[in-house]
């Protein structure tokens, strides 16, 4: 089976475009409806305990961290933003255009956010109303479910040698590229070919028996 074609320019840059915008739409509407619809700061159980919604103003980080500086929180997700639109002209994997498309939505809706919800341009508080008592403490959104998974994602890919021009990193203990050999018994190689020639046809090598016995005179 033939290994799929790298992307090009301009499908790796479509590609993470749409999800980008799938993803910022999906975290915008969601917050929309929260906003309509869900009382503030009172919990309104889902699934009981495994699923609430609590609607919440969030001007800092998870865990409320840093609430009195909002903005430095705007330009770290600005920052995160830029280097994905950077790196699409370098992108010719289809994991790497999904992940980063993924994850540039997610930066993208709490961005929208920070600059254009209130209290100022640049210090908006990130609207979160999804809680899940069981698994974290925090209250979050849908743009922080993408970003949390596609990190550990790119943290998957790093690891497993994807590069982003779609190839891999060449193994450590892999032979040279021509030399391949046939590991035989106790580690003896062998050619690609067959075991050792003229003694039988084994594909790995066979001791002689009567090596070093006395010959007849």
């Amino acid at each position: 089976m033939s290994a799929r074609a790298p992307l090009n320019k301009a499908a790796a840059g479509a590609i993470i475009a749409s999800l980008a915008v799938l993803v910022l739409a999906a975290d915008q509407f969601t917050k929309f409806l929260a906003i309509g619809h869900l009382p503030s700061e009172e919990p309104v159980p889902i699934f009981g305990d495994f699923l609430i919604f609590y609607l919440v103003r969030n001007p800092g980080a998870a865990f409320s961290l840093g609430t009195d500086v909002t903005w430095v929180f705007t330009i770290a997700l600005s920052l995160v933003a830029i280097a994905i639109i950077v790196l699409i002209w370098r992108i010719r994997s289809r994991a790497w255009a999904i992940v980063l498309g993924m994850l540039l939505g997610g930066v993208l809706g709490n961005l929208t956010d920070r600059l254009f919800r209130p209290p100022s341009f640049g210090s908006g508080h990130v609207v979160d109303f999804i809680s899940t008592p069981w698994m974290m403490p925090a209250i979050y959104n849908v743009a922080d479910m993408f970003i949390v998974t596609m990190m550990i994602s790119v943290a998957l890919l790093v690891l497993l040698g994807l590069r982003l021009d779609g190839t891999r990193e060449p193994r450590r203990n892999a032979p040279p590229k021509g030399e391949d050999t046939i590991l035989g018994a106790d580690g003896d190689e062998v050619p690609p070919g067959g075991g050792v020639q003229g003694v039988g046809d084994s594909p790995f090598p066979v001791a002689d028996p009567d090596a070093g016995a006395p010959r007849d005179r």
